[in-house]
């Protein structure tokens, strides 16, 4: 088995235009002085890290790493979560997804999309200079529209949308591939990939493609009613990211998992800081440390009610104290007989 590392920190939904949160190099030592040893750095802001250069030098990529060592931390993966999501989008979303592009791809679905192709490529080499072995991403989605069946979907319509899907990640995949990085897919509301089987019906569109692997987050499986242990259990062999988020559903005989369009603190659905939700993660880290899970405990901060840098500073201490030091020996070799093949038949009346 394998100790997870961490903890580390997903610094999107941190990052402001005041220091230390406007800069990589602040940005790491705050997060050092919290107790985090990475961070996981969203590649879609050039204050933190210029994904093109970063592909194509890999001395930009040693000082990127060289600033983040400075702090006394490390990178722990990239996310191309926001370019991931304009791999695919259905035209009900186009203006609303626009603002995840540069001006220049605004307006034009297919240079926007084009542009997010490109972004993803550059991610897997960029990864590959840094020395990284994962990287976060979004699926995009043509099919979230429909995922309620009403009007009764045209036949055909989600095999469909799952072949589209699969050309357009496929070539993407292979270069993560030739770079020898896994791309994860976060199961997400929002994505054609939002539980286990969408993600083996995408599996099954990308040729079961072994760089199509996953980032575990157990807070959406609770907005979803699902059962994340299990989840664990059927695809702890394809899971090579955990994003460590909280989340609460209570349902009341007004509302349930739709959440009747309600603002984020009035859903019964609500993400939370790390240890004010429902997620049993006892449970999760038993698991994945069972199933020798090598990757980043990374939280990823998101709550309704809290403020962010009082999660931030809860989060370090809640994952290490999480983090199972795994065992070295059996806790009962101590009453080990030290029986040989001959004693075993013996025993078993076979000599």
């Amino acid at each position: 088995m394998n100790t997870i590392k961490g903890p580390a920190v997903f610094i999107a939904q941190f990052v402001q235009d005041t220091a230390p949160f406007n800069n990589l190099k602040d940005i790491a030592q705050w997060a050092a002085s919290l107790g985090y040893k990475g961070i996981q750095i969203p590649t879609h802001d050039p204050r933190f890290i210029d994904l093109q250069k970063a592909a194509e030098s890999k001395t930009y990529a040693d000082e990127v790493n060289g600033i983040v060592a400075e702090a006394g931390i490390q990178i722990t993966e990239l996310s191309t979560h926001l370019q991931g999501q304009l791999v695919a989008v259905h035209p009900a979303y186009d203006t609303l997804f626009d603002g995840f592009a540069p001006e220049a791809y605004r307006n034009n679905p297919k240079a926007r999309q084009e542009w997010a192709v490109q972004q993803l490529k550059h991610a897997a080499k960029a990864s590959q200079n840094l020395g990284l072995n994962a990287c976060a991403t979004f699926s995009g989605a043509l099919l979230w529209p429909y995922v309620y069946p009403w009007p009764q979907r045209a036949a055909g319509l989600v095999e469909t949308g799952f072949e589209e899907l699969g050309k357009r990640w496929t070539p993407i995949l292979d270069v993560y591939q030739e770079c020898g990085v896994d791309l994860c897919y976060e199961t997400h509301a929002g994505e054609d990939i939002h539980d286990g089987i969408t993600y083996e019906m995408f599996l099954g569109a990308v040729n079961n493609h072994q760089s199509a692997c996953l980032l575990y987050d157990p807070s959406h499986f609770i907005l979803q009613a699902l059962d994340y242990l299990e989840f664990i259990d059927i695809y702890h062999e394809r899971i090579r990211m955990f994003h460590v988020k909280d989340a609460e559903f209570n349902p009341s005989g007004r509302q349930g998992v739709y959440g009747g369009y309600q603002n984020w603190v009035e859903r019964a659905g609500r993400f939370r800081s790390l240890g004010d939700g429902q997620v049993d993660f006892n449970g999760v880290f038993s698991r994945l440390t069972q199933y020798d899970y090598k990757g980043w405990a990374v939280l990823e901060w998101e709550c309704a009610l809290k403020h962010p840098e009082d999660g931030a500073r809860e989060g370090a201490p809640f994952i290490q104290d999480h983090i199972i030091r795994v065992t070295e020996r059996a806790f009962d070799d101590f009453a080990a007989s030290g029986v040989d093949q001959s004693m075993n038949k013996t025993i078993l009346g076979l000599s």
